[in-house]
């Protein structure tokens, strides 16, 4: 893992290397993958090793749960403030035309005609949008124990039963295909053990305005970019309609599902995921190719 130290404190990150240097050009594309509440990088670890050898794949751990270090006390944490540590993170590591790839929460789309400059595609994977926000069941319980004394604690306690954590209402209405365990106790592991961490996932739930994704919406008309909405087809959290709606708000959007999936694609077909970003993103680049 690397770091780097941003306005609202040091965040880790993973980047395989090889993308564009100082003057913006380079042998390899590059591709920001970012997760969601209370995941980690290692949530999209089968994505980046299939992509690793023909791009430049970078993975920051944003400050939504799983994130192993505190948060400035006076950071913003918000849905906006976290964007606002996506954008910085891109421009403190300089990445340039990157093609940003977002799942379960709406973090990216919160760039889009605010600080959207660096971000030369952009792709939603099942995430938080229009007026599904907070998501699904999880979503609400979530925001409702963040609000009440000692609710969130008790909350976390139930990722320590993996029976309680298979539960549709729980991180098993994520996924199609069963989510080890071991990858759970790692990504809960910060919040229920940290005191800072959870601290940290307050601020962000408590901070919830149900018409954030609906106003960022309207900017996503404006987005003058290719765009991808690539939507688990079995979601049960972040219904396929979403997608497809969100789609057709983007000039240049286009909709696919990825078969066998939940939410979290990345787990339960990455394959099929990579396959999309790989036509994707080398659509793009034969248009730029042909357009020069």
């Amino acid at each position: 893992m690397s770091e780097i130290e941003l306005s609202a404190g040091v965040i880790d990150y993973t980047d395989t290397g090889g993308g564009a240097g100082e003057d913006g050009v380079g042998d390899k594309d590059v591709v920001v993958l970012v997760h969601g509440l209370g995941f980690d990088e290692s949530v999209w670890d089968a994505v980046v090793e299939e992509l690793r050898g023909d791009f430049r794949v970078v993975v920051p751990v944003l400050p939504i749960g799983s994130h192993r270090r505190p948060m400035r006390p006076d950071a913003d944490l918000s849905a906006h403030g976290i964007a606002a540590i996506l954008a910085e993170f891109l421009e403190r590591l300089d990445l340039r035309d990157v093609t940003l790839v977002q799942n379960d929460a709406g973090t990216a789309q919160l760039l889009v005609g605010v600080r959207d400059e660096r971000v030369g595609r952009l792709v939603l994977t099942s995430c938080e949008a229009l007026d599904n926000y907070p998501p699904g069941i999880q979503g609400r319980a979530l925001h409702a124990a963040s609000r009440v004394p000692g609710g969130l604690y008790l909350l976390l306690q139930s990722f320590r039963v993996p029976f309680l954590v298979r539960m549709r209402t729980s991180l098993g209405g994520m996924a199609k295909r069963p989510i080890p365990y071991a990858l759970v106790r790692r990504w809960y592991r910060p919040l229920l053990t940290q005191r800072a961490i959870r601290r940290d996932l307050a601020a962000f739930c408590r901070s919830t305005e149900k018409d954030t994704y609906l106003k960022a919406a309207e900017r996503l008309r404006e987005f003058d970019r290719p765009a991808l909405v690539a939507w688990g087809a079995q979601d049960l959290m972040m219904p396929p309609a979403t997608g497809r709606r969100l789609a057709e708000l983007l000039p240049r959007g286009r909709y696919v599902e990825i078969p066998e999936a939940g939410t979290l694609v990345q787990l339960d077909n990455p394959g099929a995921l990579c396959a999309e970003l790989r036509r994707f993103i080398g659509e793009g680049r034969d248009i730029a190719e042909s357009a020069s």
